[in-house]
């Protein structure tokens, strides 16, 4: 299999640490493919028409794409244990928490990057951060009993948008307020698979 991978990506982070946790790194072929929303000329758009990362091509059948998806393959393969029938849902919905921190994130990245600074919006970069800023709440709030569970995918999730967060929008400071996730966090990253998988620029 390849997956096809930016290092800075926190949805592709996500694929790589459950590779990592699932024992598949012989499996599975890194490949690097760069783009953003106004140019895919470099993205796999073969195996993802939508022309996003990551994508996951397979030898027996269509590529895979989705980080939720391609996550819950490779556990599947692996008969791994990171999406727990007796708290499927739980898990579920954690992660999709997590993917939302990690989308309103990179479109703030997005806002200042691919359109000309005259159109960029403050008000709209503000938004998204509200977007995250309400969902680290909610995990603080109510999410940190399962963060301190058995490891699956939602906690692999929450770990890599925290980080996003500290990669990108470090002066947004999502500690502030929020100790409890904070020391989870601080645990969570000295994981062999959250350390082997740090973004770089």
């Amino acid at each position: 299999m390849q997956l096809y991978s930016a290092s800075a990506s926190p949805f592709v982070r996500k694929c790589r640490v459950c590779i990592l946790e699932t024992d598949q790194e012989a499996a599975v072929e890194i490949l690097d493919a760069m783009g953003t929303p106004l140019d895919s000329s470099n993205m796999p758009t073969s195996h993802n028409p939508l022309g996003k990362i990551p994508a996951l091509a397979r030898d027996d059948g269509p590529a895979l794409y989705d980080s939720r998806v391609i996550t819950r393959y490779l556990n599947h393969l692996a008969g791994g244990t990171l999406y727990p029938e007796a708290r499927l849902w739980e898990t579920l919905t954690l992660e999709a928490t997590a993917d939302g921190i990690m989308e309103a994130a990179v479109l703030m990245i997005y806002e200042g990057r691919c359109r000309p600074e005259e159109q960029q919006s403050n008000e709209w970069v503000d938004a998204q951060w509200a977007k995250a800023a309400r969902a680290l709440d909610a995990i603080e709030s109510r999410w940190i009993s399962h963060l301190s569970g058995p490891l699956d995918m939602a906690q692999i999730a929450t770990g890599c948008a925290l980080e996003y967060l500290d990669f990108r929008h470090a002066a947004r400071n999502w500690r502030a307020g929020r100790p409890e996730l904070s020391a989870w966090q601080a645990e969570f990253a000295r994981r062999p698979s959250m350390a082997a998988t740090q973004p770089v620029v």
